[in-house]
């Protein structure tokens, strides 16, 4: 069985919501931000770089999003295999979601570690466009690639999860994302919360009743979002 290293809300959220979808077993074993359990010695020599999540496999530990998503896709079929015609374009928006869109997120979640703090406004508004032109990428691709883009599939959940983040931070920041904008998307999320694991995984991390369409900040039973 698997082991997957979460904390509530963060991108392990999206390889719990492509487990359970796809129906495959699998075990959580909380990492505690609030005591910065990342940084322990028992999950450095899980995943060096002290990031979450981490995915115990029968081959060994596995870390970072898109390569997760990339071996479950090829394990249990939830992806084009390497010789299917949608294979590229899978591969395509799958490091996008991952080296792109999630990489500029961060820059909003976290702006302390990117620019000085007279900067962060500017900081914020480049940002913020950047993404917005991302979004409209993604949602122009779900248009063209449903099933690719599905509830519960790697690429639907990625895109899914970003929008939910991008709606709730900068927590004490101005907002600059609305989900109605972006109307596949929009339908994207309504599939994924209509889907049976969805509300399971928000109580157990906190996520509110409608963590996609309506999110709300996390109220997790255990651990610490940050």
């Amino acid at each position: 069985m698997y082991v997957l290293h979460y904390a509530p809300d963060n991108a392990s959220l999206i390889v719990r919501l492509v487990l359970d979808g796809a129906g495959i077993p699998y075990r959580t074993a909380l990492v505690d931000r609030r005591a910065r359990q990342q940084d322990s010695s028992a999950y450095r020599a899980l995943n060096p770089a002290g990031l979450i999540p981490t995915l115990e496999t029968p081959h060994g530990p596995l870390s970072e999003t898109a390569a997760i998503l990339l071996w479950l896709a090829d394990i249990h079929r939830l992806g084009p295999p390497p010789d299917h015609p949608e294979r590229t374009v899978f591969l395509k928006w799958l490091f996008f979601l991952s080296n792109t869109a999630h990489a500029d997120l961060r820059m909003i979640f976290y702006p302390r570690q990117y620019a000085p703090a007279e900067a962060h406004r500017a900081h914020h508004e480049i940002i913020a466009a950047r993404m917005l032109r991302h979004f409209a990428l993604i949602e122009a691709a779900a248009e063209r690639h449903p099933r690719l883009f599905a509830a519960a599939t790697p690429l639907g959940v990625y895109a899914v999860t970003l929008t939910r983040w991008s709606a709730l931070y900068p927590q004490n920041g101005p907002s600059w994302f609305t989900l109605s904008d972006f109307p596949v998307l929009a339908a994207l999320a309504r599939a994924q919360e209509a889907r049976v694991e969805t509300p399971v995984i928000a109580r157990a991390e906190g996520l509110g009743p409608h963590p996609f369409t309506q999110p709300q900040q996390p109220n997790p039973p255990e651990g610490s979002v940050l």
